[in-house]
């Protein structure tokens, strides 16, 4: 057999991403929870592999499914941009898991006030540090940014939902049960635009069809900011709307009703069934290298990019996860 051609193009997802059935396979790779089990020593040598071909050099005996293998296994560890290995609960391969335990707690929980805040709070944490490791762009953020971000969320989410538990405690009790979903959707628009408000003050990199770098733009940040919010919504909807209406009607049978103690696991577990699918599918829902017309770029990039290359009327960013 003979050696690997360098022709193959691991800068961009295996699948067609301008559509969105070949997202979607990206995004079912990307969220993968066995990646979670790889070890150190495996990262490196899919990190290695991946920047040694990128470098022009093929990993003698290396297959094009193997070399597919190893970029995914990077993408699921390292920061795009920044090329920074990102702690563990903040890659995306753990999205289902550690969501379909914080969120079927906080469907579980959502009766009495303390555990409200507790597992609000959990849910803000882990968020924090999902919305830090898959930013957009190198650009570093301060330790007060960071602070002011996610006080602020955790303070939103949780205002949010003792405000609509106290306005429920009158209307039926399955109304009770959506409230953590309108607390996480409220939270999602404060924190993901605060913790990534580093972007909205100095721009995101935006680059030609060729990866070229032509500047820094916050016009593109502000979009693909709005874009992860609606994701990460479209993302709960399905674990925070479905398994409700199914434990509701489940409490109310014989068999729950002597055996309580089977209700939280039931619930993680019904969460997790939906978030196999909705993180990835959600994920997909716009390109992960967006584009932006230069014609919405500030005047000062747009007269720059066009006096270097009148041509170019689109311009593409990382819009971040």
């Amino acid at each position: 057999m003979g050696e690997l051609p360098l022709d193959i193009n691991i800068q961009e997802p295996r699948w067609d991403q301008s559509t969105f059935l070949g997202r979607a396979r990206h995004f079912f790779t990307v969220t993968d929870p066995r990646n979670l089990l790889l070890s150190g020593a495996q990262l490196e040598a899919s990190r290695n592999i991946v920047q040694n071909y990128r470098a022009g050099v093929v990993t003698p005996g290396l297959t094009e499914d193997q070399l597919w293998r190893a970029k995914y296994v990077y993408d699921s560890a390292f920061h795009p941009d920044t090329g920074e290995k990102v702690v563990l609960i903040g890659r995306m391969s753990a999205q289902v898991p550690m969501n379909m335990t914080i969120t079927g707690c906080m469907l579980t929980f959502y009766r009495k006030t303390p555990t409200v805040v507790f597992w609000q709070w959990v849910n803000q944490s882990f968020n924090a540090v999902v919305n830090y490791s898959n930013r957009s762009g190198d650009a570093p953020i301060t330790v007060g940014q960071l602070g002011t971000a996610y006080v602020s969320a955790t303070t939103g989410a949780v205002a949010t939902a003792l405000g609509l538990k106290s306005l429920t405690k009158h209307l039926p009790p399955l109304v009770g049960r959506f409230v953590p979903f309108a607390a996480v959707a409220a939270a999602n628009c404060i924190n993901i635009p605060l913790m990534r408000q580093r972007e909205l003050q100095v721009g995101i990199p935006v680059t030609d069809e060729e990866g070229q770098r032509l500047g820094h733009s916050v016009a593109a940040a502000k979009q693909g900011i709005f874009q992860v919010v609606i994701s990460r919504i479209c993302m709960a909807i399905p674990a925070m709307a479905i398994p409700p209406v199914i434990m509701d009607t489940l409490e109310k049978k014989d068999f729950l009703k002597r055996r309580p103690w089977l209700g939280a696991p039931l619930q993680v577990g019904l969460v997790g069934f939906c978030l196999v699918f909705a993180t990835p599918l959600c994920c997909a829902l716009f390109p992960q290298r967006s584009s932006l017309h230069v014609s919405r770029l500030e005047p000062e990039l747009r007269a720059r990019v066009r006096e270097q290359n009148p041509s170019i009327e689109v311009v593409y960013y990382n819009k971040g996860l």
